[in-house]
C-alpha cells in the first residue's frame, strides 16, 4: 500500500497540465514573469493535459490487458 502511495505522489508531481506539478510549473513562471498568464492559454493547457493523461491512461490499461491475455 505504502508503494502504491508512493507512486501515485510521484505520478501526480509529473509536470503535465492538470496535475499539481504543473501548477508548481504555472507558479514558477508567474513568479519569473510577474503577471498571471492568459486564462485562454491556461485553458488550452489544461485541454493539452488532459488529453496526455488520458492517453497516458488508455495506453497502461492496453499494456494490462495484453500482459494478462498473453499468459
Amino acid at each position: 500500500m505504502g508503494v502504491l502511495s508512493v507512486n501515485l505522489g510521484i505520478l501526480n508531481l509529473l509536470p503535465i497540465p492538470i496535475l499539481d506539478g504543473w501548477h508548481l510549473v504555472f507558479f514558477s513562471v508567474e513568479a519569473v514573469l510577474r503577471k498571471p498568464l492568459n486564462l485562454r492559454t491556461m485553458e488550452i493547457l489544461q485541454q493539452i493535459g488532459l488529453v496526455l493523461l488520458g492517453t497516458l491512461m488508455i495506453f497502461v490499461f492496453y499494456n494490462d490487458l495484453v500482459r494478462v491475455f498473453s499468459g
